[in-house]
């Protein structure tokens, strides 16, 4: 149940290679074999490279599917604007269990990745350039092709490059917790959503994309994009990793051009013929049923108009014979655990969502399901991320593809058919433990302290709001919208800091440690000593 996919599974390809060009030959391409398959890179003026990407479409590659070539002149023009250098970040940081692309191009294929890169970064000027990694061995990787080419992170390099090793959290790979944990911070996403091409790292503009995506711009930047074009559809042209998993003979990541039925693909990782249900986009994705499927090319307009989600790149069956609840109930647990644990709307209720899944399986009748309903309604466009939005989406999604199972389990005796664990999680189906992120345990542990709202001495002030982002936003009303919410441990000194300077003294902190049975108190139970060392830091 639940099998982990491994780091580098089978890689197959439709068509000629482009990204995995070379694959047949070693697992690894070091940098001279590198060369041998994919010959020299010329550099390319900062605007010859957004036209580029603006002539093949490029779109980012990790889900959010942003042009390409929009975010290289944003962060050209405010660079300009302010005089300052730009940073470039790849995103390397797959965390989702059911995705794997980028990982297999990061261990076989690093030299690609950074080519494009380093495109971008020579064409900007930028002299910092961060890989962010979670896994062991996409960081050996990656480090070795920096050594390859003799990059490293000495102050008298004239490009500065180096590895950001992270958690595997879902939440990691979130742009602005990359950004954050390359700063030194813990690597969750901020209370406040700025914009990378504005100020990311070190507070200087910041091109971050997705892994994938710098190795298109490299292909294409090699063989120009009239030749580009000729793979793949007219208005989404190349080819498009994709990770194949869940009720399939051969788990494995495949390139394929855009433009190729999905059934296909399907059958080429030994799906069943029918399936039930097919997840597309991964966990923050959308299910289609078995009749689209059919109906369904490899392209992102073309999934987006039959309800599903190129996403991340996952395509995951389910076959007729396991519960389709019980499979997406299984994530959304999972989903509810990967909460950075720092917004409301996240914490709270996705946890609530997914006792509220359990409870249509449990035959919760028709209460239940609009309470599942309203709870992911109620956490879109409330986070600090995108992990409550996605996981509100597959949610919907679920209720959306499935209303003959949820028929018969909400109003029924259930559908008889068993939770065999076919949607691949980490380590059985467990997330991973503990804040990620950050340096070391005293900062970045489980949560020690609750933070409470008194609803009768709340006047809406909101200055809670600005001392502590991580736990509270302010309502359309002017208030809190929560009434409580665990405290991270870098937070405290700020949570205490919240409490004494509350004009209407409304707010309180509790101990939430496990050991700790003392009953709640007015005062805070953070010493004014630690609080001082963590306010001086």
């Amino acid at each position: 149940m639940n099998e982990a996919l491994p780091d580098v599974p089978e890689v197959r390809v439709v068509g000629l290679p482009q990204l995995t060009s070379g694959f047949d030959l070693v697992d690894r391409l070091d940098l001279q074999m590198h060369l041998k398959v994919h010959g020299p890179l010329e550099p390319l003026g900062g605007e010859q490279l957004a036209q580029l990407a603006e002539r093949i479409n490029l779109r980012g590659r990790g889900g959010a599917g942003f042009p390409f070539h929009k975010k290289l002149r944003s962060v050209a023009e405010s660079a300009i604007k302010r005089g300052v250098r730009p940073v470039v970040v790849v995103n390397g940081s797959e965390d989702e269990p059911a995705c794997r692309k980028d990982t297999v191009l990061i261990n076989r294929a690093p030299h690609l990745i950074l080519d494009g890169a380093l495109l971008c970064a020579e064409a900007m000027g930028a002299r910092t350039l961060v890989v962010g990694v979670t896994r062991e061995s996409t960081q050996r990787s990656m480090e070795q092709a920096l050594a390859e080419r003799g990059l490293s992170n000495g102050r008298r390099s004239a490009l500065r490059a180096r590895v950001q090793r992270n958690p595997v959290r879902m939440v990691t790979g979130a742009a602005a917790s990359l950004i954050r944990s390359i700063d030194g911070g813990p690597a969750i996403p901020p209370g406040r959503k700025t914009s990378a091409s504005k100020s990311g790292v070190g507070g200087a503009p910041t091109l971050l994309s997705n892994a994938e995506t710098f190795a298109q711009l490299a292909i294409a930047a090699r063989i120009g994009p009239e030749r580009y074009g000729n793979t793949g559809l007219y208005d989404e042209p190349g080819t498009v990793m994709l990770t194949v998993s869940g009720a399939v003979a051969r788990p494995m990541v495949v390139e394929v051009p855009t433009g190729v039925p999905l059934r296909y693909v399907l059958q080429l990782a030994g799906a069943p013929p029918v399936p039930q249900g097919v997840l597309t986009g991964g966990y923050h994705g959308k299910w289609i049923d078995a009749a689209t499927v059919n109906e369904a090319i490899v392209s992102r307009n073309s999934l987006d108009a039959v309800g599903g989600s190129l996403g991340a790149g996952a395509i995951l069956p389910i076959s007729q014979d396991t519960c389709p609840l019980g499979e997406s109930l299984m994530v959304a647990k999972w989903l509810a655990q990967e909460s950075a644990n720092q917004c409301g709307p996240c914490y709270l209720g996705l946890p609530a969502a997914a006792r509220g899944l359990e409870d249509i399986l449990n035959g919760g009748g028709a209460a239940a399901l609009e309470a599942v309903r309203q709870v992911a309604k109620n956490v879109k466009r409330r986070g600090a991320c995108s992990h409550p939005d996605g996981s509100a989406m597959f949610l919907e999604s679920t209720l959306k593809a499935f209303t003959d199972d949820i028929a018969l389990h909400a109003l029924g005796n259930g559908c008889g058919r068993p939770v065999t664990g076919v949607l691949p999680l980490f380590e059985g189906g467990a997330a991973p433990t503990g804040i990620p992120g950050g340096e070391d345990e005293e900062k970045n542990g489980p949560s020690r302290q609750k933070i409470f709202v008194d609803w009768t001495l709340c006047r809406g002030h909101g200055l809670c709001a600005d001392l502590l982002p991580e736990v509270f936003q302010l309502g359309a009303d002017g208030f809190p919208t929560v009434a409580q919410a665990q405290v991270p441990r870098y937070a405290e000194a700020k949570a205490l800091r919240a409490v004494r300077r509350c004009p209407a003294l409304a707010l309180r902190i509790e101990d939430s440690a496990p050991q700790a049975k003392a009953p709640s108190r007015n005062l805070p139970v953070l010493s004014q000593g630690r609080g001082r060392r963590a306010l001086g830091r």
